[in-house]
């Protein structure tokens, strides 16, 4: 089964002394050792290059342009990058309606349009309740992979 990997995961991974980042490498390993694929979205990527660049005092990880390229083109690497479409758009749009999304959650609701629109169902996240209220998908904690959902049967 594909999972989308929350930006949150992503930036743990990347940061080694991060207190979350070994829940962050154990929970994409897991699911990897599963059989499940693992995407991501540009929003992922642009998210991530906001925090991984900001300065280390403004909560990001001051990181430079060029560290975050190759950061990114690494992740790129380890993760199927799925496309933005203008379903996406429409999806978000339908998704912030229906459920009364406000603020800074418009950024959680597009990630739910992109997977609904890739056909995805499942989330890895630290941040579960962000997604709580989506009923089309199931966000997945990291530290609850000693009993992940397992790969469908082929």
């Amino acid at each position: 089964m594909p999972f989308l990997i929350d930006t949150n995961i992503l930036l743990r991974s990347a940061d080694p002394n991060h207190p979350m980042y070994a829940d962050a490498v154990n929970g994409t390993t897991t699911l990897r050792s599963q059989g499940h694929q693992l995407c991501v979205v540009p929003q992922n990527l642009i998210e991530f290059w906001n925090v991984y660049t900001r300065p280390a005092d403004k909560n990001g990880l001051g990181h430079t342009p060029d560290e975050a390229a190759m950061e990114v083109n690494r992740l790129k690497r380890l993760f199927l990058l799925l496309p933005d479409t203008l379903a996406i758009y429409s999806e978000w749009e339908r998704l912030v309606v229906t459920y009364g999304v406000r603020g800074v959650n418009v950024h959680d609701a597009r990630l739910v349009a992109a997977m609904q629109v890739h056909g995805l169902t499942h989330i890895l996240t630290f941040n579960n309740r962000d997604f709580a209220r989506y009923a089309e998908v199931t966000a997945v904690h990291p530290t609850d992979m000693r009993s992940p959902p397992s790969a469908p049967a082929v």
